[in-house]
């Protein structure tokens, strides 16, 4: 049986649209004669159309609803069987159509599995493509250490050991500069002073760990205190009373340590650092307006004969022929005091030609005025504390020497210098003071005859500051780079350097500020 058939033309269907008896039906002929006859199926059908449209209608609407439906169930049957099994079907002979379809039930849809959503979508990942692999593999660096970091999200674009303490040559000034400004304050200034008892022909010259105090009044460091000027309150002081004794105090640290076994005396004939002593006038230079001058060996007795020349030209009496020592102050009686530029000059002045000098007594001055004894010793303990406190950052690795970076003992990773530089430039914590004094690429202090030739397309967009020492030239500060990123970076090249390591660390610099924020660590 088609399931698909034409149950209107079923031979089962009476023409008259009564429900079928089972025997034939009965017609009278002219003769009187009964005959049987079985009407034609599809000449009944039109006959039940014509005496009966409404029950036709009727009918033929039940039929199609059958025929529909059964359809429906039989593409449901073919589709997707029950496994409840299914109803007998009826035989080709049955007369009730519905009888011979198989019913299947529904299937009952299965819900979707349901989908876990990520907590937190992870941000999409930068390709980064600009490679400095070549000019940081350069043999002029020797061994190379560097960090290069974004200033404006904090990521490291470039990693070379920078976890690794490592020496720092002058680049620690910044660091020394930090403390003292944490500590000291910017405007804080250092003080030279003289006491003594009026009527005892004592008086004390007192070193407070100023360096810039002028002799002559000439001097590399523009508006240092004179001694003309501290001569002439201690004659405004004792009037016509005579002087016999004049004691030099340099004790407000150790005036035995002062100077560093790691140091070479090279550096101080030369005249680039002078012992660290608590009291001196122009750096102990010997020509006190040049900023490399030979530098004695006992600054404290050439301060105390400048003193002395002073005293004399203020009409002090007796100063020309009083005895003259080194020891300490008895006297708390304050006869005069002069006083340093505010901190943030003195960085100004250090930073740029990088002063040893300065470095030392800051971070000496740093020291005693956080409590401490001013010894070279206690500035591990300070800068790493004071790092932390002041900046965040994370100073348990870093080791100080001195406060110069002359040593080869210093040891602070490039990527905590890098971080440090972050700070500057942000003007962190009052390190603006830092930025401003940062020598500039081709322009200014000891950056100002470097990046030339083709590094010359980042002149001008690097401030930083440089560092030598015989094992070591460094390089650290910030760099707006062409992209418009601002970077802050720490380069370190350590071992058998030669002086065209200087022009390595422009070329690697200057290809950092080409990349810009698409620097690659590769």
């Amino acid at each position: 049986m088609n399931d698909q058939g034409d149950l209107t033309d079923h031979p089962d269907v009476p023409a008259d649209g009564q429900a079928p008896t089972g025997a034939p039906s009965t017609s009278t002929g002219s003769t009187g004669t009964a005959s049987t006859t079985a009407p034609p199926a599809r000449a009944g059908l039109g006959r039940l159309v014509r005496e009966h449209p409404r029950a036709a209608l009727v009918t033929a609407a039940v039929t199609a609803f059958a025929l529909l439906g059964g359809g429906a169930v039989a593409a449901g049957a073919a589709t997707a069987p029950s496994s409840r099994g299914t109803a007998s079907s009826a035989s080709p002979s049955s007369s009730d159509p519905a009888a011979a379809v198989t019913v299947t039930p529904t299937p009952t849809a299965e819900a979707d599995p349901v989908r876990s959503v990520p907590g937190e979508i992870p941000a999409p990942t930068r390709l980064r493509t600009c490679s400095v692999s070549g000019p940081a593999a350069d043999s002029r660096l020797a061994q190379f250490e560097g960090t290069v970091v974004n200033a404006a999200t904090g990521e490291v674009l470039l990693d070379r050991d920078g976890s690794t303490p490592a020496r720092t040559g002058s680049v620690l000034k910044t660091l020394t500069s930090a403390v003292a400004l944490s500590v000291l304050g910017a405007d804080h200034r250092l003080r030279t002073q003289v006491t003594g008892d009026p009527g005892t022909g004592s008086i004390a010259l007192v070193g407070g760990g100023d360096a810039t105090l002028s002799a002559t009044g000439r001097s590399v460091y523009s508006g240092a205190p004179t001694l003309a000027d501290l001569a002439g309150q201690v004659k405004a002081s004792l009037g016509d009373q005579p002087v016999s004794q004049i004691t030099l105090d340099a004790t407000w640290w150790s005036a035995a340590d002062k100077w560093d076994p790691s140091w070479k005396r090279t550096e101080q004939t030369i005249g680039y650092h002078s012992e660290v002593t608590a009291l001196m006038v122009d750096g102990d230079r010997a020509d006190p307006a040049a900023q490399t001058s030979p530098r004695s060996t006992d600054p404290v007795a050439r301060a105390g004969d400048a003193f002395r020349a002073a005293l004399v030209a203020a009409g002090v009496a007796g100063a020309d022929s009083a005895t003259m020592a080194p020891g300490s102050a008895t006297s708390a009686t304050v006869l005069g005091t002069v006083s340093s530029q505010p901190v943030s000059t003195l960085i100004s002045q250090m930073l740029p030609v990088s002063d040893n000098t300065l470095a030392e007594m800051l971070a000496r001055a740093s020291s005693k005025e956080s409590g401490a004894d001013g010894s070279a010793a206690s500035l591990t303990t300070l800068y790493r504390s004071v790092l932390t406190s002041a900046y965040g950052l994370d100073a348990s690795t870093v080791t100080i020497v001195d406060g110069s970076g002359l040593s080869e003992g210093n040891a602070v990773p490039s990527t905590f210098v890098a971080r440090l530089m972050v700070k500057v430039l942000d003007r962190e914590g009052g390190l603006g003071v830092v930025y401003d004094a940062l020598p500039i690429s081709g322009r200014t202090g000891t950056l100002a005859s470097r990046f030339t030739g083709s590094n010359a397309v980042a002149r001008g967009a690097v401030h930083a500051k440089t560092g030598w020492i015989d094992t070591a030239y460094t390089l650290a500060g910030t760099v707006a780079a062409a992209d418009g990123t601002p970077l802050a970076f720490a380069f370190y090249a350590i071992g058998d350097v030669r002086d065209d390591a200087r022009v390595a660390l422009d070329t690697l610099t200057a290809a950092v500020y080409s990349c810009g924020d698409s620097l690659s660590n590769t």
